[in-house]
């Protein structure tokens, strides 16, 4: 296993600055997933862990050791990691057995080693009875574990993967997410895990950095990253949500346009920004909520309603309900709501823009 310290990593490709002092401190064992748009920097972070590419600024240690910084820079075959890559780059001519076993033969380990080694690998990714087949006959998420596997053979300190499930269909990606974690523990291994994908991250991660056009965003746990966003960017990329304009007044956020308010007893003043997630807005008997509306339309899906709900003036929010209790819930419906839980933001230039930064 592996600690991963990186100390004010910037990247620039000529005048882009692709990752923008880039601090964060990765624990040995953990699972840590890097979060974010497509071309917000995972992907290139994940390679300057790897060796593939050079930090303009900054230093990367594995635990104590420093594998890159303005004078050091250890190659991608002395670090002691394993990657797998969206793509499964599997050798189509070498049985399963052998494209796993390839990173022990190249270093001339013994023969029965490899046997052993490969042998064990292979039944922690449920590929033992597919080890005398080639690519060729297997399936998409099969070939993926033989990447896995191949991966892991060596016993790296650390297993970086780059969206290996975005190749596959759903159903897959599922199971194979917690083949992935289920697979962690065994090894007791560190593992850097990028990807675009909000419910692969909450899935399967310890903590979550979110990143956007090269600057980390927030890093906690995802119960921290959905529950506690630390700005409307994070709010917005990670679930559903809805955002409102208002004013702090006497104990009161009052919405724009619509005049409704909401009760408030935190820090900010004046105005700012409420996010209200769906599942966050529950039907209450009249008179009950805090918030009233009509329901502007409703989609019956079997395990939910999932309605927008008209505040009046143009503003909407949106509530994801629990069938059997808003089983009689209409379009054109007069509804009061009760608001659980809701996210506050200074209104600001940044909290104005950060739709506009969503890459």
């Amino acid at each position: 296993m592996a600690s991963v310290n990186i100390k004010n990593v910037t990247k620039a490709f000529g005048p882009v600055v692709v990752l923008d002092q880039f601090d964060a401190m990765f624990e040995n064992g953990e699972f840590i997933t890097l979060l974010g748009p497509s071309g917000c920097g995972k992907t290139t972070m994940l390679r300057i862990i790897a060796g593939f590419e050079k930090p303009t600024k900054g230093t990367v240690l594995f635990d104590d050791k420093v594998v890159s910084d303005d004078k050091v820079f250890l190659p991608p075959e002395k670090r002691d990691i394993g990657m797998v890559f969206q793509s499964y780059a599997v050798w189509p001519h070498m049985t399963v057995f052998d494209n796993v076993a390839y990173p022990l033969t190249i270093k001339k380990v013994p023969k029965a080693e490899i046997k052993k080694k490969v042998d064990h690998v292979l039944a922690a990714v449920h590929l033992t009875q597919y080890a005398d087949r080639i690519p060729s006959q297997l399936s998409g998420g099969q070939q993926q574990r033989v990447a896995l596997a191949r991966a892991l053979v060596a016993s790296p300190a650390l297993l970086l993967l780059d969206e290996p499930l975005s190749n596959l269909d759903a159903k897959l990606r599922e199971s194979m997410r917690f083949e992935i974690k289920e697979i962690q523990k065994e090894y007791g291994i560190t593992v850097m895990y990028v990807t675009h994908d909000q419910t692969e991250a909450m899935a399967m991660s310890d903590r979550i950095v979110v990143i956007n056009r090269g600057v980390i965003q927030q890093i906690g746990t995802p119960k921290q990253i959905y529950m506690e966003p630390a700005n409307p960017f994070v709010a917005d990329f990670v679930g559903k949500i809805e955002f409102l304009e208002g004013e702090v007044k006497e104990g009161k956020i009052v919405l724009d346009g619509c005049g409704q308010k909401l009760p408030y007893d935190g820090p900010l003043t004046g105005k700012v920004l409420v996010g209200i997630r769906p599942e966050q807005l529950q039907f209450a008997k009249a008179g009950d909520g805090e918030l009233t509306g009509v329901i502007k339309s409703h989609f019956y899906l079997g395990n939910e309603n999932d309605c927008r709900i008209d505040l009046g003036a143009g503003k909407e929010v949106r509530i994801i309900a629990d069938p059997y209790e808003s089983m009689d819930v209409k379009a054109g419906q007069q509804v009061s709501l009760k608001v659980r839980h809701y996210h506050a933001y200074p209104l600001n230039e940044d909290s104005l823009n950060f739709r506009k930064i969503l890459t």
